[in-house]
């Protein structure tokens, strides 16, 4: 069965930490290009950092460049997005997404997760 599964959301003070995880099953995560989405107000969903198949390359949106970085595992065939000095406007549900051929994924296609919530408090 090919499906996502995300995990790591919660609640967290101003300024804090999280990692986000997102466990693969029936691919293999380096064969696609895997990334993290959460909505943008008036927008839909929107990369927050992705990571490209075959040759590494890990890019980020401009809001988090810097405090977010993603990462996978590829024995665990998991991905991860280690979030630092969060703040009131990362406050999202956060989804992990793939695609064997589009990179960044896009939304309606590919793989989705369920998403995981993250609240930031200040």
């Amino acid at each position: 069965q090919v499906q996502l599964v995300e995990s790591g959301g919660g609640s967290v003070q101003q300024g804090g930490s999280l990692r986000l995880s997102c466990a693969a099953s029936g691919f293999t995560v380096t064969d696609y290009c895997m990334g993290w989405f959460r909505p943008a107000p008036g927008k839909g969903l929107e990369w927050v950092a992705y990571i490209s198949n075959g040759i590494i390359g890990a890019y980020y949106a401009d809001s988090v460049k810097g405090r977010f970085t993603i990462s996978r595992d590829n024995a665990k065939n998991i991905l991860y997005l280690h979030m630092t000095s969060l703040n009131s406007e990362d406050s999202a549900m956060y989804y992990c997404a793939a695609d064997l051929s589009r990179c960044p994924p896009s939304p309606g296609r590919g793989i989705w997760g369920q998403g995981t919530q993250v609240t930031v408090s200040s």
